[in-house]
């Protein structure tokens, strides 16, 4: 009995702590209905909108950006919104966009909204952050009490804008059927979420002066995803001029070729595994029109192009989700930011695009990642750990579970700080900023040490960033601890506002925060990277760590702790593209590895 009662704890623990790590991404706000307020109203280029008080801060939720992408439109770069005639409440975040967190289905696709948070009294034009959100491109929305922009605005004086962009294969879909006549550049590019996101910070251009804002100080910020497309931001000609920061939290940039985004999975230049043309097989086999793969390719290919546009329309959002096998919570692991040629630069590197200013949007910006970024997913998917009823219950190799975490994390950081701000510098950009996470002082429930299960992981840093503690999180983070995160999460605040008005980090809003260096490529020994982390670890300071592919290979290829398969997998994970040697793969460990890279 006391065993089944233990096992029921566990569970029930288990499940909290899941549900807090889903709701940094997923949680919609609560609120009780606000009562609009007449001075909130403001003129935009669609007519006129009012607003609420919320803490001291002017808000305006939920006001649309664009028309709605349905019908003709789905598959089509995004339209301006329409003008209304009367006045608009705009008193509650509009609809997520369709998606599939944890299985269940939610959104609808008249959901391109955005959110303003502008403090009480503006006697000044003020700078402006545009949040993007993460969740691998295919989960996730604005309208989070974790995003809510009221602290930041209210606390340094800032124009906070949040947007909702298309997810999933409704964001991001090229198929040859989809262009016709009447298409433009921009609509057969496949880059639906990313001009999306384009045409928020347009609308921050038309505006956001009518809100206290200045158009001519925006930095557009975001985390995982949101880095990545901040990145993107960065890359695209057509976002040229729209901002004028950034900030990238654990984000980097992948750009897709259109083969891998379009092509059959076995044709030679081989297509991913959820390209468009594969999509459409599995569709047809869903549809029973086919008996197996074979036969749906050779179906596909004597169709008419009107035919499989027909076909792809006629889906509803949630069948053509289920055409997708996810990945971890909900997240679709589908072809994302496509190097078209117009939205963003083809026959291009990640290092070559940022090594010089001829080539992207050069601003200055900050850089991130967090200490122990792969152990939010290991946590669900390692073997190194022991499992009751499916979810974590403590580790049957902490050590090897650190190892892992050790490599892929430290790829990462390399991709997504080291080498970009090297490449920035490269580039003649002397305002890059890069940064690490550390905090980790987490709950330790006797079965399980949340402090070794997550570390200072993926999105942890995000209720630091915008002050906001909601009440699921705290069943991780410990009352022990609240005054050393307060201190953490103001200071993050502090310099994120700082940047926002100056472009440098600096002494923090105060002037009397430590002095964040910019990142140096040249003397190795220099402050570079700036540490967050609580006072009873080692505090917030800066240190002169860098890592490169070169010293991870080091590491990795002399590591004699690997069983062969583990040695070979992680070598597959860790170095991709470019990094993967043949070579050295085959001769890998004691007996090499036999099997491709693919």
């Amino acid at each position: 009995m006391r065993k089944l009662f233990y096992t029921l704890v566990v569970l029930v623990l288990l499940m909290v702590v899941s549900a807090g790590w889903l709701y940094l991404y997923l949680a919609p706000a609560s609120q009780s209905t606000p009562v609009a307020d007449e001075s909130t109203l403001t003129q935009t280029t669609s007519g006129e909108i009012v607003g609420f008080f919320d803490d001291g801060v002017s808000t305006w939720l939920g006001i649309p950006f664009a028309e709605a992408p349905i019908g003709d439109l789905r598959w089509r770069a995004p339209r301006p919104a329409r003008q209304w005639q009367n006045k608009r409440e705009t008193l509650a975040f509009g609809d997520a966009c369709p998606q599939r967190p944890g299985g269940e289905m939610r959104g609808v696709e008249d959901c391109l909204f955005l959110n303003v948070w502008s403090p009480q009294e503006v006697t000044k034009k003020l700078p402006v952050m545009f949040w993007i959100h993460g969740g691998g491109n295919s989960i996730g929305e604005s309208a989070t009490s974790l995003y809510n922009g009221a602290r930041l605005s209210r606390e340094h004086k800032l124009i906070i804008v949040s947007l909702n962009y298309r997810l999933g294969p409704l964001g991001w879909f090229r198929h040859p059927a989809l262009h016709d006549e009447t298409s433009t550049l921009a609509d057969d590019s496949g880059n639906y979420g990313t001009l999306d996101i384009i045409l928020g910070l347009q609308w921050v251009q038309d505006n956001i002066a009518a809100f206290g804002g200045d158009p001519d100080n925006v930095t557009i910020f975001g985390e995982s995803a949101g880095g990545f497309d901040v990145l993107s931001m960065m890359a695209s000609p057509l976002a040229n001029g729209l901002f004028h920061k950034a900030i990238s939290q654990s984000g980097g940039l992948n750009m897709t070729s259109t083969a891998i985004a379009e092509n059959y999975s076995d044709d030679e230049q081989a297509g991913h595994r959820l390209s468009s043309r594969e999509i459409v097989n599995q569709m047809l086999l869903d549809q029973s029109l086919v008996a197996d793969r074979d036969e749906a390719k050779q179906h596909q290919e004597k169709m008419d192009h009107l035919d499989i546009s027909s076909a792809l329309h006629r889906l509803s959002p949630e069948q053509l989700l289920n055409l997708y096998t996810g990945g971890f919570g909900g997240m679709l692991g589908n072809p994302a930011l496509f190097a078209d040629g117009y939205v963003l630069p083809v026959d291009i590197t990640t290092k070559e695009l940022f090594s010089s200013a001829e080539t992207h949007n050069a601003v200055p910006i900050i850089l991130g990642t967090n200490r122990d970024e792969v152990k939010l997913f290991m946590a669900f998917g390692s073997d190194k750990i022991n499992r009751t009823f499916g979810l974590p219950s403590g580790f049957n190799d902490l050590e090897s579970y650190n190892r892992d975490n050790r490599y892929a994390t430290d790829a990462w950081e390399i991709r997504g700080v080291d080498e970009l701000a090297t490449a920035l510098n490269q580039a003649g950009n002397l305002q890059v900023f890069a940064y690490r996470f550390d905090v980790d002082d987490w709950r330790n429930f006797g079965f399980i040490n949340l402090k070794d299960l997550f570390g200072a992981a993926h999105a942890l840093e995000l209720p630091f960033v915008f002050g906001n503690f909601p009440k699921p999180l705290r069943l991780i983070f410990p009352d022990s601890m609240s005054d050393e995160f307060d201190v953490v999460s103001r200071e993050m605040r502090a310099y994120w506002a700082e940047f926002a008005y100056t472009g440098f980090p600096g002494k923090g809003r105060s002037g009397k925060q430590l002095l964040w260096q910019a990142w140096n490529s040249s003397e190795a020994a220099a402050p570079r990277l700036m540490v967050f982390d609580t006072e009873s670890d080692q505090g917030i300071r800066m240190v002169s760590d860098r890592l490169s592919i070169p010293d991870l290979r080091k590491r990795l290829l002399s590591d004699a702790s690997y069983k062969q398969q583990d040695h070979c997998d992680a070598y597959k994970n860790i170095f991709t593209g470019e990094a993967f040697n043949e070579a050295e793969y085959a001769s890998l460990g004691d007996g090499g590895c036999a099997e491709s890279k693919n």
